[in-house]
């Protein structure tokens, strides 16, 4: 499985409307081969901090979303609304609550580049 969390800065009052995009990203990747996950949450600590949390098959399933119409559609409309690069963190997925049949073994380490 592949996993990746990243951190968006919205432009100052523009997170709200950041997130019902990424919201709306959310339903589309849902329909595409290979999602688990893409939760999308808003900081407590940063008013203009939005972080999304993605569970694909493999990096190829994340990449192939990114050609995707709609979402390439959805991207274009966010990137205006974000005030600067996108952030985030390497992360090795161990298992736990909300990961059925997976375990360690099938770990991968994850890094969230520079894209929705």
């Amino acid at each position: 499985m592949y996993a990746m969390t990243g951190k968006l800065v919205a432009q100052a009052g523009k997170r709200s409307k950041l997130v019902e995009i990424l919201m709306r990203a959310s339903n589309v990747v849902a329909e595409l081969q290979g999602c688990h996950v893409y939760i999308v949450n808003e900081d407590t600590a940063d008013e203009a901090g939005v972080w999304v949390f993605e569970i694909w098959d493999d990096k190829e399933a994340h990449d192939a979303s990114l050609q995707d119409e709609q979402v390439r559609s959805l991207i274009a409309e966010a990137m205006p609304l974000i005030g600067e690069a996108p952030g985030g963190a390497e992360l090795r997925v161990m298992g736990g609550h909300g990961i059925s049949d997976y375990s360690y073994s099938h770990s991968t380490v994850l890094l969230m580049n520079s894209t929705l």
